[in-house]
């Protein structure tokens, strides 16, 4: 945290700072124009970025219902000429039409003639691609600059008619928004998708471009407060992607450095939580492990103990079984010595012959035999 507190200060000292304006009578500069085709491919890759997280969230706030948004499309135009201003965003929205989405400082009437080509373009897209273009919309976000009363909605030249469907930002409160958005960072609260795309319109709701600027620098300077790495990359993208026709290339790159290290940040903290999760899958694992073990010890002591007593239990019944069997022979004994005693009377007596003895006493004739002497 304390890094990253002195990361946001840094950035705020330094990377925001607005540069010295110098003077340059050449107007043409071979170096300006450099500059400019890598300040496009900056761009491409800042709305890729921007793109990846707009998917579900609605154009709502500006005023214009388009549902949400279900996907971002390629927006490279064959028909468009390379000397006009590129679309900003072409979406697919949840109920199957697509809208081109552009965004102007001024009202030009001549400029529906670029949406047409826009749209032409994109007829053109699906029709080689032999797929059926769906129903198509063309939004245009206007900036604070622009009020209601000067536009016009449609572009009607018989054969060709066009209906654009206007958002005008000059409707929003700006001081309201940014006011309510610091309360909500300051709170350390996630933003809602609303909040999101209010945040990365505001520095355009203002009418001059001296606010503009200044209002660039602070709602950026409030998007490196905000504590989920994930709605932070969006907003600073989407401020950047939204502002780039005003911003200056200072200010620009110095977004572009925080983006930069916002994502390095995000693969930090994804592999710290990558650890984390696998050192408590082992530690899980590990107790699961132990708790395993303890289960077969206390199984195997359990079954240890019912073996020792069903052993214990046999050996009572064997020394049971023993013991009667030994009782019953004893008994046995007695009988036969109390049947001799008898015979030996009844022998002495004389009355009944060897036989009757025996048959009466159940003895052998040889038993009784042997205790006459015979």
């Amino acid at each position: 945290m304390e890094s990253e507190k002195h990361g946001r200060e840094s950035y705020k000292a330094e990377s925001l700072r607005k540069p010295e304006k110098k003077t340059n009578t050449n107007k043409k500069s071979p170096q300006k124009k450099a500059g400019r085709d890598i300040a496009y491919q900056n761009k491409d890759i800042t709305s890729k970025i921007f793109a990846e997280q707009l998917k579900g969230k609605s154009f709502q706030v500006y005023g214009v219902d388009t549902g949400r948004i279900r996907s971002v499309l390629p927006t490279n135009i064959p028909a468009v000429k390379v000397n006009e201003l590129r679309l900003d965003n072409l979406l697919e929205l949840e109920d199957g039409t697509v809208a081109l989405v552009d965004y102007e400082s001024e009202y030009k009437r001549e400029s529906k003639v670029k949406y047409l080509n826009y749209l032409s373009g994109i007829v053109n897209r699906y029709e080689k691609e032999g797929r059926i273009c769906p129903n198509l919309r063309m939004i245009v976000v206007y900036t604070g600059d622009i009020r209601r009363e000067t536009v016009s909605e449609s572009y009607d030249v018989g054969a060709v008619k066009l209906t654009v469907e206007p958002a005008f930002l000059s409707e929003l409160d700006g001081d309201d928004i940014l006011s309510r958005l610091k309360k909500k960072v300051g709170s350390g609260e996630k933003l809602d998708d609303r909040e999101q795309m209010e945040f990365i319109i505001l520095p355009l709701s203002y009418r001059k471009r001296g606010e503009k600027e200044r209002k660039i620098q602070e709602t950026v300077e409030l998007a490196v407060k905000i504590r989920d790495r994930e709605q932070q990359l969006f907003v600073l993208a989407g401020i950047l992607t939204f502002t780039d026709k005003i911003i200056d290339e200072e200010s620009a790159k110095a977004i572009r450095r925080v983006i930069q290290m916002t994502k390095v940040a995000m693969i930090f903290e994804r592999e710290k939580e990558e650890a984390v999760k696998q050192a408590v899958e082992a530690e899980q694992k590990r107790g699961r492990q132990a708790v395993e073990a303890e289960q077969q010890r206390r199984k195997q002591a359990v079954e240890a103990e019912q073996q020792r007593r069903k052993q214990a239990v046999e050996a009572e019944q064997q020394r049971g079984r023993q013991a009667i069997e030994a009782e019953q022979q004893r008994g046995r004994q007695a009988i036969q010595e109390e049947k001799h005693k008898s015979a030996l009377r009844m022998i002495a007596d004389g009355s009944l012959p060897l036989e009757k003895i025996a048959e009466y006493l159940g003895l052998d004739v040889k038993e009784v035999a042997k205790l006459a002497g015979q």
